[in-house]
Parts: C-alpha cells; sequence; structure tokens
C-alpha cells in the first residue's frame, strides 16, 4: 500500500511538473509575440489613422501614408494565392487519393516539394528576376512580384494540403468505397469538407507568408510607391516599404512602426476572417460544429 501511494504521489508531482513546462513554454510563446508588438505599436500607433491607410507616401514615405503600398501589396498576394492555391490543392489530391503510395512518382513529388519549400527566399527572387522580369518581359511588375511568390508559397502550401487530407480523409475511403462511391465523389463530398480546417491553415500560413515576404519582391515588383493603374506597374508592397523606410531614409522610423503596424492587424484580420469563414462553411456542410460526428 505504501509502495503504491508513494508512486501515485511521484506520479501526480512527475505530472504537475509536466503541467507546469508546458505552461511555461506557451506563457513565453505569448511573451515573444507580444514583445515586438508592444514595440511596434508603441512607436507607430500615433500615426496611425483612416489617412494614413488611404493616401500615398510623401517625402520618401516620412508623412502621408500607405495607401498605395497596401494597394501593390493586396494585388501581388491575389495573384499569389490565384495561380498557387489551385495547384497546390490539385497537386495534394493527387498525390493523396489518386497516386498509390507505391507509384514511383510519388516520392519524387514530394522530395521536391520538400527541397523547394528549403529554399531560401532570395533564390527564388533571383529566379523570378531571372525568369518572369527578363524571359517573360514582364519587368519590374505586380504580377512578376505575384507570380514569383506563388512560386515560394506552393511547396509549403501542398504539403499542408497534403498533411490535412492525409489526416482526415483515410476512414472515409473504405466506407465511400463500400458504398459504391467513385474517387472523384469521394474527393468532392466528403475528403474536401473533412479536410477544411487544415486546408484553412495551409492556406492561412502560404497567405500570411506572402503578405510578409520582403526579399523576393525587392527584386521583382520595384520600388514604386505611387497607385497602380494595372498589374504590369511597378508597385511596392508593405514588407518592402518597412524595409525601405527603416534602412534608407532618415526620420522615417515612425512611419517603419505604423506600417509595420498595419501589416500586423492586416495579417491578424485575414487570419481570424479566413478561419471564421471556414467554420461557416463547414457548419453548412454538415449542419452541426467542426467535423461531422461530434
Amino acid at each position: 500500500m505504501r509502495a503504491a501511494h508513494g508512486s501515485l504521489l511521484r506520479g501526480g508531482v512527475y505530472e504537475a511538473g509536466v503541467a507546469a513546462a508546458v505552461w511555461l513554454a506557451a506563457m513565453l510563446a505569448v511573451v515573444v509575440l507580444a514583445m515586438p508588438m508592444m514595440h511596434v505599436a508603441a512607436g507607430g500607433a500615433s500615426m496611425l489613422s483612416v489617412e494614413f491607410v488611404t493616401a500615398s507616401p510623401a517625402s520618401a514615405g516620412r508623412a502621408g501614408g500607405i495607401g498605395s503600398v497596401l494597394l501593390s501589396t493586396l494585388l501581388i498576394v491575389a495573384i499569389c494565392v490565384a495561380a498557387s492555391a489551385p495547384i497546390a490543392l490539385g497537386t495534394a489530391v493527387l498525390l493523396t487519393e489518386f497516386m498509390p503510395r507505391g507509384h514511383a512518382a510519388a516520392p519524387i513529388i514530394r522530395g521536391s516539394l520538400d527541397i523547394l519549400a528549403g529554399v531560401p527566399s532570395i533564390v527564388f527572387g533571383l529566379f523570378g528576376v531571372a525568369f518572369f522580369c527578363r524571359q517573360l518581359g514582364l519587368g519590374y511588375s505586380i504580377l512578376a512580384g505575384g507570380l514569383t511568390l506563388a512560386c515560394m508559397v506552393l511547396p509549403v502550401m501542398t504539403r499542408t494540403f497534403c498533411s490535412a487530407f492525409e489526416a482526415t480523409s483515410s476512414h472515409y475511403r473504405a466506407p465511400a468505397a463500400a458504398l459504391g462511391l467513385s474517387r472523384t465523389a469521394m474527393v468532392c463530398h466528403i475528403a474536401l469538407p473533412v479536410a477544411l480546417p487544415g486546408l484553412t491553415a495551409g492556406f492561412v500560413l502560404g497567405l500570411t507568408r506572402a503578405l510578409a515576404e520582403t526579399a523576393v519582391l525587392l527584386f521583382t515588383s520595384g520600388y514604386a510607391d505611387r497607385f497602380p493603374e494595372s498589374v504590369m506597374d511597378s508597385g511596392r508592397s508593405v514588407s518592402v516599404h518597412i524595409y525601405e523606410l527603416a534602412t534608407n531614409v532618415p526620420g522615417a522610423q515612425r512611419a517603419a512602426s505604423a506600417s509595420a503596424l498595419v501589416l500586423l492587424l492586416l495579417l491578424a484580420v485575414v487570419s481570424v476572417s479566413i478561419n471564421l469563414a471556414s467554420r461557416r462553411l463547414q457548419r453548412k456542410l454538415f449542419g452541426i460544429g467542426s467535423t461531422p460526428g461530434r
């Protein structure tokens, strides 16, 4: 009895220690996130206004706003997502639903995606300026920047989509086959709705990485801070604008902090909006909470 009691006591102490370590790690993560955000908010909150979000930069960015820069950023990200998301989704469906595990091409495709995911963004920038800007004749433009970003986020988005399908569809593949559903019907009506939370996470990951990218756009989209008239115009993204203000424009630290604050708020709004839309769509598809059967 005493041995059992001692074992239970040691087990309780061990569990309490593990729980405390986990909570400490979580709190440290929150602190690490909060510190740069508080620094940026303290430096740029005084400049934040509607005029700052809608006006063009003036005096090399020291005055005015980031309206034109914000519009260029949204166009670049829209092109990136439109080019990368369908390819990533199709590749993920091919790898998880239509291509057997033993297929000779599967490890080649997966290995290529893993290698591409580890390529530095500066290398994608060099590729973009050589291929899109010069070889295809797009020049330093919003279109070239968006397509280069699409190449960069494609492997990350594809691998995340693959993980979402692999984590959910295996439980429904056999019952769907038993009911006589074709593979295409199973993907469209079962796998896609069930994997929607994981697909949303991958989409948000790729989207936020594109919003925050700097090195690629330094080489491809250019520095112009005027309002773009088309996607063939040069356009400065918010991240490039922050870099320019912080490194090359004396006296623009407050404007750089305010621009960074707008970028953080934009990232937060986009992430929350997409997740809420995903949950609403899933409730509409299943009629209940987040996944069927819960």
